[in-house]
């Protein structure tokens, strides 16, 4: 740690103390975790290492990181360390940007996979994008892919908004450039989707409608057998809620009264209609009810 505060620093740690005052605000709505993340890497950028260190001291939730954003794969091992010595000594969960690039050369996911099998961090690490996987050989997927089992490593595929970036600049054929999220699947990877960004410079759409973003996950993944829609439907439920530790998730006894309710008759027509929400409860209230109402013209040979 250095012995001063420039004006950048407190400008950024006031950034911080706002998130927090926001997420005080609403914590009777939504949770959220604010994580630590050094956009512009670690390894070479000591403001940035102190910068971190000073928002768990505050208040973080999480140790972020960005570690392909490095200068090569040695400085990537190098950001991969410091984050894991900040998260051990806050007892804190670890969620990176990791190999979010169409450049196969970048697979800084083993590296994170092995730091997790060797500080024991088991099920507390959770990488999200991933998408140079789309790009390594078969030889390299299926090595790295062992590792992420024994490491416990959470997945979170961002797949709206990596298949509007990825592989602009690779020609035809284009790569899909998202995680591979069905071998990960059947390999008894933990796997989730989540939205990054919303209405910005990277991607202009979303709502941040997670059983819209599933939808997206089974189209662009290839996940249409019946098993596999069940599995997509579960990302932003059960799958979220093991990388959230939220040991009380689900529909059981004792369980916390946290629902979203809509009409559908499976997992396939949930996805498929995107039905209203209409109620959304939490702790037992009622936060949100929706009603819609849709009238047939009695000309309709069906009405």
């Amino acid at each position: 740690m250095r012995d001063h505060t420039d004006v950048d620093e407190v400008a950024k740690l006031d950034l911080l103390k706002a998130v927090m005052a926001v997420r005080e605000k609403f914590k009777e709505v939504i949770d959220i975790q604010i994580v630590a993340f050094p956009q512009f890497g670690l390894a070479d950028n000591p403001e940035s290492v102190d910068l971190v260190w000073q928002a768990m001291e505050a208040g973080a939730d999480l140790v972020g990181g960005v570690p392909h954003r490095e200068k090569d794969m040695d400085k990537a091992a190098r950001q991969i360390e410091i984050a894991f010595e900040i998260a051990l000594a806050n007892d804190a969960d670890i969620d990176m940007h990791v190999d979010e690039t169409d450049d196969p050369y970048w697979h800084t996911l083993e590296l994170l996979a092995e730091k997790t099998i060797e500080t024991g961090y088991q099920g507390r690490v959770t990488a999200g994008h991933c998408c140079s996987m789309a790009a390594w050989d078969e030889k390299l997927f299926q090595r790295i892919l062992g590792k992420l089992v024994e490491a416990q490593v959470n997945i979170c595929t961002n797949t709206p908004v990596n298949l509007i970036i990825q592989g602009r600049e690779s020609g035809h054929p284009t790569r899909r450039g998202i995680a591979r999220v069905k071998d990960l699947l059947e390999a008894g990877v933990n796997v989730t989707c989540g939205q990054d960004d919303l209405q910005n410079m990277f991607y202009p759409f979303g709502n941040m409608d997670m059983l819209s973003v599933a939808n997206f996950v089974a189209h662009a993944a290839h996940m249409s057998s019946e098993q596999e829609i069940k599995e997509v439907f579960d990302m932003p439920r059960y799958k979220a809620a093991k990388v959230l530790h939220l040991d009380s998730y689900g529909l059981k006894e004792g369980s916390e009264a946290n629902l979203v309710l809509f009409k559908a008759n499976s997992a396939a027509d949930a996805l498929r209609k995107q039905p209203e929400r209409l109620y959304v409860i939490r702790n037992g209230d009622v936060l949100v009810r929706s009603e819609r109402s849709l009238t047939l013209s009695p000309t309709l040979p069906f009405a």
